[in-house]
């Protein structure tokens, strides 16, 4: 049976060393002119605070979950599933999964199968949906084997999309040595 083709973005699931899945509040500065979804891998930056990350980037502090700050149109708290670009707040407060140990399941943009375990992987896509705040960044399967921001260590055992014999199957993967802020050894 084909796998639905959904992307969701990277949804925390557990973690590999028992415990809860943790969160930690990060800013985003004033006026960040790129929007930042539910589940879309961010990184640090020097400020201190956060922004929408590429793959690539060796600054990786983890996944978006939301952001709070107060509307300046009208003045009330607001919550978010996604911080909309150029929100002109000073006070804009984003959840972050930074726990490098955090698995998380995302979805293949091609064929993945549990021969990849073990594999490095990029992500792909920093799009996301206004009305749900939800990323639909995705696993690069192109880029298996290399040293990637993630490291696969299973297939998803959601029913929907478990299929390793066709495209966009579920994975659970965790952040790599080396591209997460927390498993460096310099920096940002």
């Amino acid at each position: 049976m084909a796998n639905k083709d959904a992307a969701f973005g990277f949804r925390p699931t557990r973690s590999l060393v028992g415990g809860e899945l943790r969160t930690e509040e990060y800013a985003i500065a004033a006026n960040h002119g790129t929007s930042i979804f539910t589940g879309q891998v961010v990184e640090a930056v020097a400020a201190g605070g956060i922004e929408q990350a590429a793959a690539g980037d060796t600054q990786q502090i983890g996944v978006f979950g939301g952001c709070f700050f107060t509307d300046p149109s009208t003045s009330k708290p607001t919550f978010k599933a996604f911080y909309p670009a150029s929100t002109n707040a000073s006070d804009i407060k984003a959840t972050v999964h930074v726990d490098p140990f955090t698995v998380f399941e995302a979805q293949h943009d091609g064929t993945g199968t549990a021969a990849m375990n073990n594999s490095g992987f990029d992500f792909v896509g920093t799009a996301g949906s206004t009305i749900t705040g939800q990323s639909t960044s995705e696993i690069d399967t192109s880029t298996s084997g290399t040293s990637g921001g993630f490291k696969q260590i299973g297939i998803s055992t959601d029913p929907d999309n478990s299929d390793t014999g066709s495209a966009n199957a579920n994975a659970y993967v965790v952040f790599n040595t080396g591209e997460h802020v927390f498993k460096l050894t310099t920096g940002v």
